[in-house]
């Protein structure tokens, strides 16, 4: 049995995460004491029950799908592909004579073009790094927040880095505040391996308007990611949840948790019809990184500011499709002194454990 695929009835969320990403074949197997296939839990069905509310030292069980696919290990190749096709899945678990887990089979072993890791084939990026960071003076006095340095990098630059290593080979970097800083740091981006372009506003366009000033109409999906966070997201699972949700506008979302100190009351009028002891809520809040679809830039007026709120909102209102795509990998925004400290503290840690 492979047990590195394998997780018990009391496995978290937070476990099931850590076993699909070490095994690289979208899947992780629930299965009890005997070792009976009991439901299986992919990176889809873990983002899904974030944005149910569920929170990451919740049972795996609230999100695992009990009706899997299921296969005999004496199925044939043939057979196999038959089912990844009909189902339309990438991973299929077997099981022996007796009916235990066995192993997993993956559509990659037929179809060595099927990439393990999504890739993020955007038409392009743009990164926002106009902003005057005013809640970081006097830091941001003589440096644009995305220079900020942050474990001997500046913010932008990790941020860049990510983006190439993701497959993103063009780049547009919005800017006005001390813009010619991060213009001269970066050049045409050749030493980093991507092309850099720079959307220069005149006058502030707010976290959307700027995508005004694209020298054309993308071909493909964009995306656009503020330029003052850290974040380890996959753009790609991003990219495939944006075309799966036939979204013109995807958000990236975090889970922020607040945990209520006292005993909140439910009432219906002036009657009291229970009480909720020290409850925790839980709320998705927007993290800077979007995925618009071409159409999506019709909604914005050229050269007038807005902000990516005003235009979601505005969408929304014209009935025009918006998804939110739950950001479970480490994500951090640098708006302030303890935000930053605290990013700089998480990169140190990171870099000591190797």
């Amino acid at each position: 049995m492979s047990e590195s695929l394998t997780l018990g009835l009391s496995a978290t969320i937070r476990d099931a995460i850590q076993t699909i990403e070490s095994s690289r074949l979208s899947m992780a197997v629930i299965i009890d004491e005997m070792g009976v296939i009991k439901g299986t839990i992919t990176d889809g069905d873990v983002r899904r029950a974030l944005l149910s509310g569920n929170g990451l030292d919740d049972l795996a069980t609230v999100a695992f799908n009990a009706t899997p696919i299921i296969a005999d290990a004496s199925t044939t190749d043939q057979e196999l592909q038959a089912l990844f096709s009909l189902h339309q899945i990438e991973a299929i678990p077997l099981v022996d004579s007796s009916g235990l887990f066995m192993r997993v089979a993956h559509i990659s072993i037929f179809r060595p073009d099927v990439e393990l890791e999504a890739r993020a084939d955007f038409s392009a990026a743009v990164i926002m790094a106009g902003g005057e960071g005013q809640r970081l003076r006097p830091i941001t006095t003589n440096t644009p927040k995305p220079m900020i340095d942050v474990g001997g990098m500046p913010i932008i630059e990790r941020m860049v880095r990510t983006l190439t290593k993701a497959g993103v080979s063009d780049i547009f970097i919005a800017i006005n505040y001390q813009g010619h800083y991060i213009e001269s740091h970066f050049g045409d981006g050749s030493d980093f391996g991507v092309s850099i372009k720079y959307l220069r506003e005149s006058e502030k366009l707010g976290t959307a308007g700027a995508l005004s000033l694209l020298p054309s109409r993308p071909e493909g999906p964009l995306l656009v990611v503020n330029g003052d966070i850290l974040t380890a997201s996959d753009y790609g699972k991003l990219l495939a949840h944006h075309k799966e949700m036939e979204a013109v506008i995807t958000v990236g979302a975090v889970q922020y948790q607040v945990d209520i100190p006292f005993g909140v009351l439910e009432t219906d009028g002036a009657s009291v019809t229970g009480v909720a002891e020290k409850p925790t809520q839980r709320v998705l809040c927007n993290a800077g990184i979007y995925v618009l679809s071409p159409e999506a830039l019709d909604l914005i007026k050229p050269s007038s500011p807005i902000d990516m709120t005003e235009l979601i909102e505005n969408a929304t209102l014209e009935d025009v499709s918006v998804s939110a795509f739950p950001i479970r990998e480490y994500w951090s925004d640098i708006g302030s002194p303890p935000d930053l400290e605290k990013a700089r503290r998480a990169i140190a840690q990171n870099n000591d454990d190797g």
